[in-house]
């Protein structure tokens, strides 16, 4: 019943926490470092807890106007992990999403309003289940900042958090809503490095 955002995040690097301003240009999503987080209260019970992992994006970076940077994720829905092989059943059922292995979940933003140092509100468009609706993604800016070591040595990276709330049955994945919250509370972290 969830949908992933994605997530994922813009640049609202106009000052970067603890680092110099990131530089212009293109930044991949690191799908090793890269995660929506998702969770949902079940029946007053519990709260119950899915991610999705390993997902593509990228980040177009404006230095000169972070307002004016874009950031676009896609990722499968059948990467969601669950944890238990009969929860990924019934989610990938058509009580759910009635998945195949085609389709994906999407998150491409729209505007970015710089909200403080480093902070800023992602608009953005999710496709979840074939829906498209508006979501806002409130972000972080972790850090900026050349990475430390290995092979990426050096490259300009950065990191962001993000949080937002989805209503799962406004993507036709309202299935056992009320008992089972039809809010999803999304927790987005990513790192992407830049292009060569």
């Amino acid at each position: 019943m969830f949908k992933a955002a994605a997530t994922s995040m813009v640049v609202l690097l106009s000052v970067g926490a603890s680092g110099a301003l990131a530089e212009s240009g293109t930044y991949k999503l690191d799908p090793g470092h890269s995660q929506v987080l998702f969770s949902y209260d079940h029946i007053g019970f519990s709260e119950t807890f899915g991610m999705f992992s390993g997902f593509s994006g990228e980040i177009e970076f404006n230095e000169d106007d972070p307002s004016a940077s874009s950031v676009t994720v896609s990722m499968p829905v059948k990467s969601m992990i669950t944890g238990w092989d009969a929860r990924m059943q019934h989610f990938m059922s058509d009580d759910f999403f009635g998945a195949s292995d085609g389709d994906v979940v999407t998150f491409a933003s729209t505007s970015i309003e710089v909200t403080g140092d480093n902070t800023a509100n992602i608009s953005g468009d999710l496709t979840l289940n074939g829906v498209t609706k508006p979501v806002v993604l409130e972000t972080t800016l972790n850090k900026s900042a050349p990475y430390p070591f290995g092979k990426k040595e050096g490259t300009p990276t950065l990191g962001l958090a993000a949080t937002a709330t989805i209503v799962r049955s406004e993507f036709g994945l309202g299935a056992f809503a009320p008992a089972v919250s039809d809010d999803i509370a999304l927790l987005i972290n990513v790192e992407a490095l830049k292009a060569e």
